[in-house]
């Protein structure tokens, strides 16, 4: 992973959060809510200037941006301009709509990678599509090697004997009848040929296999260009349920006291973000439009600090016909910021556990 790599995955996680802030700077001005700032990166400031009454920042912290709207703490509540001052019915659409242009950007990622053509997950083992890694296991012999997720798999050997690798039960039986011994794998990767010699475990952990990879056949599928926006359509349906799902299984296994649940940080981000470059820039599209998913069903969630936590003190407010105490809720939300900084540093060291 090189330096111009991490910060090109940098300014296009920072496209995704712009994304977001501009949904709520956008919303905010077509209601007459005062926008005071809007940020490119974070403090400490570099320049700045002022247009139509917002100051545009450029911020020595080149990652993701923020939008700092008139009152939204709770302040200048007799002001017109300010967001405090504003029905429930309005805030509602401000905190909203960082989450909605994160889902629309999402379909437009999905939409152009449809286009293009992105590796799917399809049925082979006639030769004509290759066997590729779909997943390679934590600790194992494989990435212990340095495997990745979409290696395409050219051939085994062991001493004298060589197969040319067709199906998956080839390299099931192959390694099947070679445990114990070590065994040379030939992958496709991009343009590279890669050859990693693995030991094939005799007793491997349950579910891993004697390499600790899975294997599946992966081929490009391009749709016509009229027919992209449908199955970006398709995609961020499927994305937003299987990560509601995963924050559901996430919590429910939380609570039940496991915390081996896999979760990754930033460093885990730009992990796979170099893993999956040997496939295309279809793919890397494909893999921001879910990050953009994430990211907007995580600042969705009812936690103090995110926008669905404040969305929960709207409702709340509704329900109790009052406002609620500007004080109160703004330390919530501190108290909730400090809860997920805590988190996302106990993530990032257990990244870099995992991955260095």
């Amino acid at each position: 992973m090189t330096f111009f790599f991490i910060l090109f995955v940098i300014f296009l996680i920072s496209l995704l959060i712009l994304a977001h802030e501009w949904g709520h700077f956008y919303s905010a001005r077509a209601l007459g809510v005062k926008v005071e700032e809007f940020g490119f990166g974070f403090p400490p400031r570099v320049f700045s200037k002022m247009k139509n009454g917002v100051r545009y920042s450029f911020n020595l912290l080149p990652f993701g941006g923020f939008v700092r709207i008139f009152g939204e703490h709770g302040e200048e509540e007799m002001s017109r301009e300010s967001f405090a001052s504003r029905a429930p019915w309005q805030r509602f659409i401000i905190l909203g709509a960082g989450v909605f242009m994160n889902a629309v950007l999402a379909w437009v990622l999905f939409s152009v990678s449809a286009g293009i053509g992105v590796p799917q997950v399809v049925e082979g083992g006639d030769g004509e599509v290759p066997v590729s890694i779909l997943s390679v296991a934590p600790g194992s012999p494989a990435e212990s090697a340095g495997v990745k997720f979409g290696d395409r798999i050219f051939s085994l050997s062991e001493g004298s004997d060589v197969i040319r690798v067709v199906s998956g039960e080839d390299v099931s039986e192959f390694i099947g009848s070679r445990k114990g011994k070590i065994v040379t794998l030939t992958v496709i990767r991009g343009e590279e040929t890669k050859v990693f010699s693995l030991l094939a475990r005799e007793n491997p952990p349950a579910g891993e296999g004697s390499l600790g990879i899975s294997m599946g056949y992966l081929d490009v599928r391009v749709v016509p260009w009229y027919q992209a926006p449908y199955e970006g359509a398709k995609t961020l349906g499927r994305s937003i349920w299987a990560t509601l799902y995963g924050f559901w299984y996430l919590i429910s296994e939380l609570l039940r006291g496991r915390t081996s649940v896999p979760v990754s940080g930033p460093i885990g981000i730009f992990a796979f973000a170099n893993d999956i470059r040997p496939l295309g820039v279809s793919f890397f599209l494909h893999f921001m439009g879910i990050l953009s998913v994430n990211l907007a069903i995580l600042n969705f969630l009812p936690i103090p600090a995110l926008d669905g936590g404040r969305v929960a003190f709207l409702i709340f407010e509704k329900i109790r016909g009052k406002r609620i105490n500007p004080a109160f809720e703004n330390y919530a939300h501190f108290a909730g910021f400090a809860i997920l900084i805590l988190l996302m540093v106990l993530v990032t060291y257990r990244d870099i556990q995992t991955f260095f």
